[in-house]
């Protein structure tokens, strides 16, 4: 594939404009279409980088379908959640074409122009497509009702969820969140701590970020009864089958835990039974938030481990990798790793593992870049 695409090309002539093009889109959009502004948050910080970023990721992979149209199509069945219909696409369109047109100046040709919109109304045809398809099998989003809320921490909540209706998901996968009581049009990612039931319990485990909207209002000011809305289930690089049936290494940073905990527990109900060490790391004791829940799972499971890791250990935490303490354990040959945690744990714990020679495929982590 040449590195020389007229789309690539124009769109990062544009992105050396900054955050000025993206400002100009969403002024430009909902001044032609103001009934969409309520599907945005009132902060747009956020969601303009997530503009550029899906933007950057369709004309980066504009030459490569295999990529592209699953992209595509999970962006379609996504934006349900927002409530956006097939007729919302063409006032996009419109804005995304004078958005360029504006920042490119005289290098908006006829034949650019045309190029664009034939590349939005082909990506525009594939997210409506997959979004009409979707809600012939799934509602825009669940309904689920705060049954309980744990505070384990001064900035940490165990949040018990129950579900209206059925959520079929796997162990590791994420879902978006919606407190609209709270926080209307705020979505953010989190992951279910257990295996999906058929009592539609979810058990989420919620950090304040510091600077964040959503995380802080859950933590301290979400009540029991309240509903909020979660997306569809999404994400395979932290299910069970990339494991390939290896015994398990679980590498868990704080709130990282609860994707791991939901895989424990999906080889306790489902199978098939294999060796699981979990490394449960924290800065102080008080980060182990989770332990006793850990430990009933220890006793009731031969073939699980747990290991906490602060304290003495507390060095490695700080230092962002929790590798040392789990290469010191044992040689764990074979096994399939998983990591979760902040973004800069994970990296570096991926990274100091790779380097003791931990082969790359047996390294099971959400990208973090």
């Amino acid at each position: 594939m040449s590195d020389s695409h007229p789309l690539r090309d124009s769109f990062a002539l544009v992105g050396k404009s900054g955050d000025e093009v993206p400002r100009y889109f969403y002024s430009y959009l909902f001044l032609i279409a103001p009934e969409v502004r309520p599907m945005f948050p009132v902060a747009m910080g956020m969601q303009r980088d997530r503009l550029v970023a899906a933007l950057g990721r369709i004309v980066a992979d504009a030459d490569d379908p295999e990529k592209l149209v699953p992209f595509v199509q999970q962006l379609g069945r996504d934006h349900r959640r927002y409530q956006v219909v097939a007729q919302h696409y063409e006032a996009v369109g419109q804005a995304l074409l004078a958005t360029l047109a504006y920042f490119l100046g005289e290098a908006w040709t006829p034949e650019l122009q045309q190029g664009w919109t034939d590349a939005y109304t082909l990506v525009a045809r594939t997210m409506v497509q997959a979004a009409e398809a979707d809600s012939a099998v799934n509602p825009p989003w669940w309904n689920a009702e705060v049954v309980r809320h744990e505070q384990r921490g001064f900035d940490l909540a165990v949040i018990t969820l129950r579900l209206e209706q059925p959520m079929a998901y796997a162990a590791g996968q994420s879902v978006m969140l919606e407190a609209p009581m709270l926080l209307p049009s705020v979505w953010r990612s989190f992951t279910p701590a257990n295996a999906s039931r058929t009592d539609g319990i979810i058990e989420l485990h919620v950090r304040a970020v510091d600077g964040g909207l959503l995380s802080p209002a859950l933590v301290y000011r979400l009540r029991h009864g309240d509903v909020l809305r979660l997306g569809a289930p999404v994400g395979d690089r932290l299910g069970l089958p990339v494991s390939e049936g290896r015994d398990l290494v679980l590498i868990a940073g704080g709130t990282g835990l609860a994707p791991l905990r939901a895989l424990i527990e999906e080889i306790a109900w489902h199978g098939p039974q294999r060796r699981v060490d979990l490394f449960f790391g924290a800065r102080d004791s008080h980060g182990l938030y989770d332990m006793p829940a850990l430990t009933r799972a220890a006793q009731a499971h031969p073939w699980l481990r747990i290991t906490p890791v602060s304290g003495a250990d507390a060095g490695t935490f700080e230092n962002r990798s929790l590798a040392g303490p789990v290469l010191r354990a044992a040689a764990w040959r074979e096994r399939a790793f998983y990591i979760c945690g902040s973004p800069a744990m994970v990296s570096a714990t991926v990274r100091d593992l790779a380097n003791a020679g931990i082969p790359h495929d047996l390294l099971h982590f959400e990208d973090v870049r």
